[in-house]
């Protein structure tokens, strides 16, 4: 996927490795936190970035990972909500081999193609599956933060309720903001007072619940790569202009 150049402010030109804090977390499901780190000199980032996460064993050997960037930009405050992944080599540290006070090594912000800026005047619709929902959280709360008047529409697609993140935020958020609408697709199982279907999310729910071509959305979608690409097709048969369907993906990669 291609992606813009990032400008000189947001990353201090070469990127760096900086030595991240955690300060705190929060519980967001049964398999998820958010870990908030306080990163000395942070350059500032775009919601929608990402940084890589290094990990360094006693031994010398390390791996990375790439995690979404949760928050908007907040001082030297950097924000990751982790999904724990079953036999992963990093999100079990993360999430539970970690101590407040303990140090990571972080690299960023990375990307400017995906990202969502507070003088942008479209309106925006965003799709996210499973912990997708993370980057497009950071433009939810971005907008909130810069008092935009851009209305936002979110479709969050999710296996069931218990897997949700941010479930209780989204609550308060659809309740006291006017200008974001909040759609949800549960493609295992519903709450017992769900009226609609069980499934992948599909093209009527994305009519139903988006924006309509003609009115030249921005379009960010983003989770797992069979989500991302059929959603993708979706709104492009719906008549919205490709170059406005912004899209992120993962996959498998032993986080």
């Amino acid at each position: 996927m291609a992606r813009a150049a990032v400008p000189r402010r947001l990353t201090g030109g070469r990127l760096l490795w900086r030595v991240a804090t955690l300060t705190d977390r929060r519980r967001e499901s049964a398999t998820a936190s958010t870990l908030v780190f306080d990163v000395p000199d942070w350059p500032g980032h775009l919601p929608g970035q990402h940084v890589d996460v290094k990990l360094t064993a006693e031994d010398g050997y390390s791996t990375e990972r790439s995690y979404s960037i949760a928050n908007p930009q907040d001082g030297d405050r950097v924000e990751l909500t982790i999904q724990a992944v079953h036999d992963g080599e990093v999100s079990p540290y993360l999430l539970e081999g970690m101590n407040v006070g303990d140090p990571i090594e972080i690299r960023g912000p990375i990307g400017g193609w995906f990202v969502w800026r507070d003088t942008d005047t479209d309106p925006v619709v965003l799709i996210g599956g499973g912990s997708g929902v993370v980057p497009l959280m950071a433009m939810v709360r971005a907008r909130a933060e810069a008092r935009s008047r851009v209305p936002f529409r979110l479709i969050y697609s999710v296996r069931t309720p218990e897997d949700m993140l941010y479930a209780a935020e989204l609550r308060t958020r659809l309740r006291d903001d006017m200008g974001l609408d909040i759609a949800y697709a549960y493609t295992r199982e519903a709450p017992p007072e769900w009226p609609g279907e069980v499934g992948r999310l599909k093209l009527a729910s994305v009519a139903t619940h988006g924006w309509p071509p003609d009115l030249q959305p921005a379009c960010f979608v983003c989770g797992p790569t069979g989500f991302v690409e059929a959603v993708a097709d979706i709104l492009v048969a719906q008549g919205h202009d490709p170059r406005k369907v912004k899209t992120e993906r993962f996959g498998p990669s032993g986080t």
